[in-house]
């Protein structure tokens, strides 16, 4: 059990106390105006629960100072928040959310922060160097999974009326012609495949012209 969920507090937005358990790392989807004269800005993040970040004014500065002015850049755009106990809120040390990594930055940075009305301090933001995300498969790697399920499909087959039924099948009519238009080199390997399924298949008997070499396919008159 996580006990950290346990002690959650019930907000609008994200709170400092949501991050007890440890900084965590967001990736953002919108960032918009809240009409809020104190909390100006809503950022909202992926797997926020309605609850988006709402910067104070110096982290406001810090999301400036490295991605610059327009907030429609930033979607998308990732960084990590931690809940550092000392920031002081009338007299006491309440907590408050701060950035510690940002995407998207070369380097570290130093700024120069208010730390109170008399005081300002340098503060550090650092690189957050992101995982690389899985990427989807490629659709040609996909057109050559199918060509590939066709082709042992049709390898299986062992009667015509089997491989009457596969090539006949609306949806594989719908994938020959989809590889055919798209990767001919794939169609090409199935239509192969087809090809060579049939040559594999018993002949029907009756069909086959008789071998003039062989006393059995000559009249019967004519063998003796």
């Amino acid at each position: 059990m996580d006990m950290s969920t346990t002690v959650a507090p019930k907000s609008n937005q994200l709170n400092a106390d949501d991050l007890i358990a440890g900084p965590r790392t967001i990736t953002i989807t919108k960032v918009s105006g809240t009409g809020n004269g104190d909390q100006p800005v809503a950022v909202s993040f992926e797997g926020d629960n309605s609850k988006p970040y709402l910067p104070c004014k110096s982290m406001r500065r810090v999301m400036i100072a490295a991605w610059g002015p327009d907030a429609a850049q930033y979607v998308g755009r990732a960084m990590t928040l931690y809940r550092d106990a000392r920031v002081a809120f009338g007299g006491m040390e309440v907590g408050g959310i701060r950035i510690s990594h940002m995407s998207h930055i070369e380097r570290e940075m130093v700024m120069a922060l208010t730390v109170t009305k008399a005081k300002r301090a340098p503060y550090t933001v650092k690189p957050l160097r992101q995982a690389p995300q899985q990427q989807s498969a490629p659709a040609q790697d996909k057109a050559s999974g199918v060509a590939r399920d066709l082709i042992a499909r049709i390898k299986d087959a062992d009667s015509a009326e089997v491989l009457e039924a596969i090539t006949g099948d609306a949806k594989v009519v719908q994938q020959r012609e989809w590889l055919t238009a798209k990767r001919p080199e794939l169609a090409a390997d199935v239509d192969a495949a087809v090809r060579a399924a049939l040559d594999a298949l018993p002949q029907d008997a009756d069909a086959m012209p008789p071998d003039d070499d062989f006393p059995g396919d000559r009249p019967l008159e004519s063998a003796q």
